[in-house]
């Protein structure tokens, strides 16, 4: 695994080991790295054109780490990648009819989109965690849309609800549990709501059956587009405009270079 490390912080390619993340921080919470390790890619072929090879497109289009074990294993992610892109995009007509805009108003800014896969391994604890130490730590999502494949097992997701209640989100089987992301909460001007998630650590009986994996396809759309709020009628506007690059970019920054995860 670590032949294909990722080679820098902010370039969410290829294996992150244990430790290397901490998703809380984003959101100003000092807590230990994330209990889990990670394979990610982006984007397997893109053209030879300056929008993909310039500096504003690194790190979406940093090139896939592709280990030679097991075989097939390019082959399987790449297949899975297409057929979220084609669900992404059916759910992003739906999101466009519903606020009633242009049906191609998202999917057009998806012409040149960096979506993430990544898998995720949270390993049974074996030993005492950190205070604090969470699987995956409280967050949000920055794409527009996330797409989880979700496993039953003891300590899986939790999401808060508006009156601040952490429940269980449970893994049923043959469906995908979709999130609304931080890109999405400020086009729609805060009407749709962001989803506050983390990974528990199970309990102690628990802990031995609870190995678990999960699928996340995260929505990210082209790095130039404008973010512009799209305020409910009478509704001020609370953001300005921003691009996706600049927003994906401060989120960052705030969070010493952590990226997604469920």
């Amino acid at each position: 695994k670590l032949c294909v490390r990722r080679p820098r912080n902010d370039q969410n390619r290829g294996y992150i080991p244990y430790g290397e993340e901490t998703l809380a921080r984003m959101h100003g919470q000092d807590t230990p790295a994330d209990y889990k390790e990670v394979f990610a890619i982006g984007p397997d072929e893109f053209p030879d054109e300056p929008y993909y090879t310039c500096d504003l497109a690194y790190p979406d289009f940093a090139p896939n780490l592709w280990p030679l074990r097991p075989e097939g294993l390019r082959a399987v992610m790449t297949s899975y990648y297409a057929d979220m892109l084609g669900l992404a995009r059916l759910l992003a007509r739906i999101y466009a009819t519903a606020l009633d805009l242009p049906a191609d108003f998202f999917v057009e800014r998806l012409s040149r989109h960096a979506c993430q896969l990544r898998l995720l391994h949270y390993p049974a604890p074996t030993a005492a965690l950190a205070p604090g130490q969470l699987r995956c730590g409280e967050h949000t999502d920055l794409g527009l849309t996330t797409i989880l494949r979700n496993e039953a097992a003891a300590g899986g997701l939790e999401v808060c609800t508006r009156g601040g209640k952490w429940i269980a989100a449970p893994a049923i089987p043959d469906t995908f549990i979709v999130n609304i992301g931080d890109l999405m909460m400020r086009w729609t001007n805060d009407r749709w709501r962001s989803t506050p998630h983390r990974v528990a650590v199970p309990d102690r009986e628990a802990r031995q059956r609870s190995r678990r994996l999960s699928i996340g396809f995260f929505v990210v759309p082209n790095y130039d587009a404008r973010v512009v709020c799209m305020p409910a009628p009478g509704q001020a506007v609370k953001y300005p405009p921003i691009s996706v690059r600049d927003y994906r970019t401060g989120r960052f920054a705030a969070g010493a270079g952590v990226q997604n995860s469920d």
